[in-house]
């Protein structure tokens, strides 16, 4: 603890931004990053809590009161090492992550948690700017081949992890570009994509193999990967939720992944082939409250939207912490994104009933009616109509925000691998009923954060090693290799 009196002496405080007017006008990231010194105060608000409980809210494990102290006494080179010793991708974490972390910290319980994700964001972007993150080939090969569908997060953790133990890595991806939704899902205005290609460039140096266009079991027969030792699923919970009303139809009801999909493509100088599709001048609205919808608004904004509106049918959680979600756990309680501040009209329990269309089939309106959530004690909540509380709002271009249900059955039905009843890749230890395949990440456990996917990765590559070896030598979670201080 390299400050003893640190927690008392400094408030917390966070990066900035510029300002909402500035920000629309593009899509890059818009953070103002503090000062070296102000960083290392932040860093020495830790306690180093005799039990950190902020580690029982990170799903790596991250070694979190060790690199905190490394940055308070001003040792980033150190810092970056025990970051990275059980994060591969602090810098996607850093900018992506909700921090479940932050939630469990101790010093939450009385005053503002410390600022670990940004924390981990300066440390690896130090690391970056001074050269110290280069590339670290495995000494030998094993020989043994190694696929991995899927280049998100899960996917390229666990490649990673599976070339430092030597073998000879291959990931496919089905898009243009490698990074999963971290390329085309996550707006650039959270994640520039420079972030991405910058350490895909490091896991090539490194002897991955990466290969795009690549969608196994419709352009490459499955029976391709017979010539793997082992192979590992690490793609995403695909399957989006639909909203089975009249009208789900119309021309102007578009998914959010389709939308966002195409802002990113755009941002990437990539002609779209299919109809382009435009907030502009329009009337949005977003139904769906979690982050997909608050990118989908943030989106809407750059684009030049006439108004942009949210609807969740859930009740508005309480501004502070609810009882029903005491520390240590992840709170139930408001959370007003960067994009919600940009311009946004927020509605709770809303359910839509109906889309309007025009004689051409065009989306003009849509129709709501109000709901409330009963709760009999040992019964599901129920959801009511309020009556007489039906609306029409005109509208335009409606994004569908609802989630996914899980992944796709191609691969699934092809390898002949166990699913539950959410479509989700049955796994015993990453592994499933076909030997020598495994899987990770959303496949495995659904739709979910990217420090799981991350986690998940790094976890499913060890049971390949060891499937493969007989034994592992690489690290469990929390496991870092964590250097001498």
């Amino acid at each position: 603890m390299g400050k003893i009196t640190g927690f008392k002496e400094f408030d917390r405080k966070d990066e900035g931004y510029i300002s909402v007017k500035e920000r629309v006008q593009h899509y890059n990231e818009f953070t103002i990053s503090l000062k070296t010194e102000e960083i290392e105060k932040q860093g020495s608000r830790c306690m180093d809590c005799g039990i950190p409980f902020c580690h029982s809210g990170c799903p790596l494990g991250n070694l979190i009161p060790d690199f905190n102290d490394m940055v308070h006494l001003g040792e980033w080179k150190r810092a970056l090492e025990i970051l990275h010793s059980t994060n591969n991708f602090p810098e996607f974490t850093g900018r992506l992550c909700p921090a479940p972390c932050e939630q469990a910290c101790v010093l939450g319980i009385i005053k503002p948690p410390i600022t670990i994700e940004n924390l981990e964001k300066m440390i690896v972007e130090k690391g970056f700017s001074e050269g110290w993150i280069v590339a670290e080939p495995p000494i030998k090969r094993t020989g043994k081949k190694v696929a991995v569908v899927g280049s998100g997060p899960s996917g390229l953790a666990a490649a990673q992890q599976l070339n430092r133990a030597g073998h000879l890595v291959t990931v496919f991806e089905r898009d243009d570009a490698i990074g999963g939704l971290l390329r085309y899902g996550i707006p650039n205005f959270k994640l520039e994509k420079e972030i991405i290609d910058r350490r895909i460039s490091i896991l090539e140096e490194e002897g991955i193999e990466f290969k795009t266009n690549i969608n196994v079991g419709v352009n490459y027969a499955v029976e391709q990967l017979n010539e793997f030792d082992a192979v590992v699923l690490c793609g995403g919970a695909t399957q989006r939720r639909e909203l089975a009303i009249p009208g789900s139809k119309s021309k102007g009801v578009v998914q959010a992944m389709t939308f966002l999909k195409q802002q990113n493509k755009r941002n990437a100088g990539i002609t779209i082939t299919k109809e382009e599709i435009f907030a502009t001048d329009k009337n949005v609205i977003v139904i769906g409250g979690g982050d997909t919808g608050s990118d989908c608004v943030g989106t809407s904004n750059r684009h030049g939207a006439k108004s942009v509106t949210n609807f969740e049918i859930m009740p508005k959680p309480p501004v502070d912490r609810s009882e029903n979600t005491p520390w240590p756990y992840w709170p139930l309680k408001l959370k007003t994104s960067t994009s919600h501040e940009e311009g946004c009209n927020r509605n709770w329990l809303i359910s839509t009933k109906e889309f309007i269309t025009d004689e051409n089939g065009n989306l003009k309106a849509l129709k709501t009616v109000e709901v409330e959530w009963i709760n009999k004690p040992g019964q599901r909540p129920a959801l009511k109509e309020v009556p007489n509380s039906d609306k029409i709002w005109p509208c335009e271009l409606v994004l569908l925000a609802l989630g996914f249900t899980g992944p796709e059955a191609t691969l699934s039905e092809q390898l002949g691998l166990k699913t539950d009843v959410r479509s989700n890749y049955e796994a015993t230890d990453y592994q499933t009923n076909v030997p020598n395949i495994f899987t990770a990440g959303d496949m495995r456990r659904g739709q979910s954060l990217i420090v799981w996917a991350i986690s998940e990765g790094r976890e499913a590559a060890r049971k390949v090693d060891e499937y493969l070896m007989g034994y592992t030598n690489l690290p469990t979670k929390g496991d870092g290799d964590l250097p001498s201080v």
